[in-house]
């Protein structure tokens, strides 16, 4: 799509990013689809940089999963590139040669095996990639990195995003300043299993590929697991964690080390704004909404079940409308296929309680809640009073905005 969209009202600005050691970043022009806009990023790591990865679940993933995949297998990295425009998915052969001449192209500029590069790709599915494109520009997008490149490299992976995300972290480990800084892209075909969109994370705290491994698959799930845009789950998505160890302190190779405690909460907290941001730029989005589930007979039923209100057209066209239609939420729990029991749920909208076991309040008054839709932030709590489980997810609404975009996604 190259018509620009209008900015989401939900939109959040880049906060200040600061360099991080250990890495240099940069995006230039290669005109994959995109005319006159960035649309090629290159993320340049010092050898000995330690790499982890989540990765969509999808049956049908595009070549770069495979191709990262594969690269993730070593817990190395010595280069990042991303292209927009073109997710380089179903492409058959020529999507996996498009992977070979890309990684060796960014190889032969930073003097590194293809191995140690990642590629991640984001755009129309179905249409080949232009790899040689990506190769005639990497001489120039190399002699473009830079330490404080992070805003070009947020701008270059948008597609139907209409802000830039970015968030930054900094901790100590060990009486060191640790940073870390990471970058996002998505907006629609957001559905939790595994990303839900690209994130790219950089730290130059020094971490054991392991432990950076169990730490990102724990993030995730608190995260872009728990995020729902449109309940489509991408061929492209992955979320990559970067450490360059060039904070200075020892490194940590255990769970259970005490100096990981401080960077597991900022990882958490990082990675919580970045997901927020896209469903805050979800497709003609005008509200984000909570789904917060208790009572439940376990974590799991609990998240199925916010996510089958979080996902429910009826449930996200009542909020866009501004329409306190409660009923909608009952109908999204009953249909669930989780354990639930009418006679014991209750339901509140922007902390008002409008029916509890079964039935309506008694002198239930709706006119906080209809005050409570008309923010952009709406609240929707969910009481199974079976058991102890719980969960939150967030979401967006559903407007005729959704429909435009998509359906002239391609033209």
């Amino acid at each position: 799509m190259a018509k620009a969209l209008p900015r989401s009202p939900l939109a959040q600005p880049l906060p200040r990013l600061l360099p991080v050691a250990g890495v240099r970043l940069g995006a230039v022009a290669a005109q994959i689809r995109y005319k006159d806009r960035t649309d090629l990023m290159m993320m340049e790591f010092v050898p000995g940089t330690t790499a982890a990865g989540v990765f969509t679940r999808s049956k049908c993933p595009g070549a770069p999963i495979d191709w990262s995949r594969a690269a993730l297998a070593q817990g190395k990295a010595r280069a990042l590139v991303v292209n927009s425009g073109n997710a380089n998915v179903f492409t058959g052969r020529a999507g996996v040669i498009a992977t070979q001449i890309s990684a060796a192209a960014a190889a032969r500029v930073v003097h590194c095996p293809a191995t140690e590069v990642f590629l991640a790709s984001t755009g129309v599915i179905g249409e080949p990639l232009d790899a040689e494109r990506i190769s005639d520009a990497m001489p120039q997008l190399y002699e473009a990195l830079s330490p404080e490149g992070w805003e070009d490299a947020a701008r270059a992976i948008m597609t139907t995003d209409t802000f830039p995300k970015a968030a930054t972290r900094q901790v100590e480990i060990g009486g060191k300043t640790v940073t870390l800084q990471g970058i996002a892209k998505g907006s629609g075909m957001i559905a939790p299993d595994m990303a839900t969109m690209l994130g790219f994370v950089v730290t130059d705290a020094a971490i054991s590929h392991d432990v950076l491994q169990s730490l990102l698959r724990e993030g995730t799930e608190r995260s872009f697991n728990a995020i729902t845009v449109d309940s489509d789950t991408s061929t492209s998505d992955m979320v990559l964690v970067f450490a360059t160890a060039q904070a200075g302190h020892d490194e940590i190779t255990s769970l259970t080390d005490p100096a990981l405690a401080a960077f597991r909460e900022a990882l958490d907290s990082l990675l919580l704004e970045l997901a927020l941001m896209v469903v805050r730029d979800g497709e003609g989005a005008t509200k984000m909404f909570t789904v917060r589930v208790s009572g439940a007979v376990s974590d799991e039923s609990a998240k199925k079940i916010a996510l089958a209100v979080g996902n429910s057209p009826l449930v996200k066209t009542a909020i866009a409308g501004e329409d306190a239609n409660w009923g909608r939420v009952v109908m999204a729990v009953g249909k669930s296929g989780e354990p639930a029991n009418r006679d014991t749920l209750s339901v509140a909208i922007g902390n008002v309680w409008i029916a509890r076991q079964g039935t309506v309040v008694e002198g239930y008054d709706e006119t906080p809640v209809v005050a409570h839709m008309k923010g952009q932030d709406i609240d929707i709590q969910i009481d199974l009073g079976l058991a102890n489980g719980h969960a939150q997810i967030w979401s967006c609404d559903l407007t005729h905005g959704y429909i435009d975009i998509n359906g002239s996604y391609r033209s």
